[in-house]
């Protein structure tokens, strides 16, 4: 299919997002967007959505889609002006321009906006073709959504399950379980680092990190984090700290107690922490680190943390309960957790399938 060949800044306008600190943030629903995605509320908004932001620097090529009005920070770009043009396909081609032919990355290891506009780039004009190719393209990212929501509701019911026989202590036999100083017989607080082993991430220097596939996947923090497990993106020929398949990956830095599951061998970077069972109980581990902290930055008792020391991750202090218990609630999250891991395959699925797409749609290669 035919395509004009224009200036991006013809074709659409980009914006620097705007300053809001951590302490100016007030209570509200409205998502604030940074480099890498929603990362907090607000009480107001800055931009009416639908709107699209991107990272400025150091996340060249992730694109976000917000459908509300939102705030976008100034470590992002956001389109001030579509120009016209399909929201949700200029969303597509963005991704597509930013991480593909149409992109030096090399020359660009700051976004500047007014480099993006001067560069010449092809695209349909036609608002219905832009519709399609937004329609074929969205429907493999609702799929995707819709998974996503089924696994939250999923690690949902499994939470709750574990908040019941180890928070309220209404665990199987509870009636007949003597219960000590509020702890049920043969219970007991531990700490982390006596029921599992622990490594603390390292960061080797950045003249060794790829994202060509070289050596193994590296992960600095939470930028490459899904619902349950991570994507990989940069890789690093540098093996230090190393997190086996099945560790919990424990974010270290803000967002402190963000949580996810390698399925791969991994390099850890300084902002992560692997973390497995010492006494094979993983999956009880995983959601009682999930309990613990159990929102973002915040731990069991109400603490909020910009970062957590190797001293405080080890003294972190869990309830431990008895062999029996702990398998018993293990049996009962096994069909959970596997349909997860399904349901994260799928994901994979449609998303390889929708990239593969993406570039086909946006040179004309497929009509649609």
């Amino acid at each position: 299919m035919k395509r004009a060949i224009v200036q991006l800044g013809d074709f659409l306008t980009l914006k620097r997002g705007y300053d809001l600190p951590e302490h100016a943030r007030l209570p509200g629903e409205i998502p604030v967007v940074s480099s890498s995605g929603i990362t907090g509320t607000h009480k107001e908004p800055k931009v009416d959505g639908p709107g699209v932001v991107t990272g400025r620097y150091g996340t060249l090529g992730e694109v976000f889609y917000i459908e509300e009005p939102f705030w976008p920070l100034n470590t992002a770009l956001y389109v001030q002006d579509f120009k016209g043009n399909h929201r949700r396909f200029v969303s597509y081609f963005l991704k597509w321009f930013l991480n593909g032919t149409g992109s030096n990355k090399a020359a660009v290891p700051g976004v500047n906006r007014n480099d993006l506009h001067a560069r010449k780039v092809g695209v349909p004009e036609d608002l219905g073709e832009q519709a399609s190719i937004a329609s074929v393209l969205s429907a493999y990212d609702d799929l995707i959504e819709n998974n996503r929501r089924r696994i939250q509701l999923l690690e949902q019911s499994a939470r709750l399950l574990y908040k019941e026989w180890f928070v309220h202590l209404r665990f199987p036999g509870h009636k007949h379980t003597k219960i000590i100083d509020g702890v049920p017989e043969g219970w007991g607080k531990k700490s982390l680092s006596k029921i599992a082993n622990i490594t603390m991430g390292q960061s080797p220097k950045s003249v060794y990190y790829n994202e060509n596939g070289n050596g193994l996947p590296f992960h600095q923090g939470v930028t490459n984090f899904g619902v349950r497990f991570p994507s990989h993106k940069t890789y690093c020929t540098v093996k230090n700290r190393i997190a086996e398949p099945g560790d919990i990956l424990f974010s270290v830095r803000a967002p402190v107690g963000r949580i996810n599951i390698t399925h791969d061998k991994i390099i850890l970077g300084r902002g992560l922490a692997a973390i497995r069972s010492n006494c094979d109980q993983q999956n009880l581990l995983f959601y009682a680190l999930k309990s613990h902290f159990f929102r973002e930055d915040m731990m069991g008792g109400g603490a909020i943390f910009a970062a957590i020391t190797k001293k405080d991750l080890h003294g972190v202090e869990l309830m431990q309960p008895t062999s029996k218990i702990a398998m018993m609630f293990m049996e009962n999250v096994l069909s959970i957790d596997l349909q997860i891991v399904n349901l994260e395959k799928t994901i994979e699925n449609l998303a390889k399938a929708r990239d593969l797409l993406l570039p086909k749609l946006m040179n004309g290669e497929i009509a649609v």
